[in-house]
């Protein structure tokens, strides 16, 4: 695996140098840059893993680092610096979507700490960008909509689950998606091809129960003219979703 790929912009040069080498002691690949223009301009040429930049710098200043990077990379994450007593802008910053800020002077632990977390929080950003691209060229997965973080923590669970041959509980409220749900693990799992079936155990009575799971002969009840497969033979193979089982 790369090192992560850590932009500088600072227009202290002590201040720059100092937090570039302790960048650099923890194995990062680090480029300080002395103006908002530059690390700009270097955000534009490739991929950018985390930028830290001071909040006030020249004619650019971090809030425009800031934007400027949410614009043209969002997966990049953004952590400003300002000055211990001055955190009026870093506030500001974190409302327009900087991951956090860094107060000078800085503290070795406190770096280490917030870029880890800052780089984190960039690798979940970059992995769930990624799996909606699968989401969008698989057909299977298009009746489900939701692209939220939690939504794509399901999709995961989903396709795991999907290759598993274990009878599988899904639990919700009425009207969350559970038979969605399930015909999504049907449909990207190895029985895609065969029977999907609903059942609405709620609306079948309690002495006919035997007969549609399992079937059964002509004449084996009054009423019963004709041979009857059950649901679990016509689910041969495939899935027998039971909903209302409670």
């Amino acid at each position: 695996m790369h090192p992560a790929t850590i932009l500088v912009a600072d227009d202290d040069a002590v201040a720059r140098e100092l937090l570039a080498e302790a960048l650099k002691k923890e194995g990062y690949q680090v480029e300080a840059f002395a103006s908002g223009e530059e690390v700009i301009a270097r955000g534009r040429e490739g991929r950018v893993d985390l930028v830290l930049t001071d909040i006030r710098m020249g004619a650019v200043d971090g809030l425009t680092v800031l934007r400027e990077f949410k614009r043209v990379s969002p997966n990049t994450a953004v952590v400003v610096l300002t000055a211990f007593g001055s955190l009026e802008g870093a506030i500001e910053a974190i409302k327009q979507g900087a991951y956090d800020y860094l107060a000078k002077p800085f503290k070795r632990e406190d770096i280490k700490l917030v870029v880890k977390r800052a780089l984190d929080h960039c690798r979940l950003i970059r992995e769930n960008a990624r799996f909606r691209e699968e989401l969008k060229s698989k057909g299977e997965w298009s009746p489900l909509v939701g692209s939220s973080t939690a939504m794509l923590e399901v999709y995961k669970l989903v396709a795991r689950v999907a290759e598993s041959k274990s009878t599988v509980l899904l639990q919700g409220e009425s009207g969350t998606g559970k038979e969605l749900i399930a015909r999504a693990i049907h449909t990207n799992g190895p029985r895609r091809d065969k029977p999907f079936i609903p059942v609405n155990c709620g609306a079948i009575p309690e002495n006919l129960l035997e007969s549609e799971f399992f079937g059964h002969t002509k004449g084996a009840f009054t009423g019963a003219d004709r041979d009857k497969k059950g649901l679990f033979e016509l689910a041969d193979g495939g899935t027998l979703f039971l909903d209302e089982i409670g």
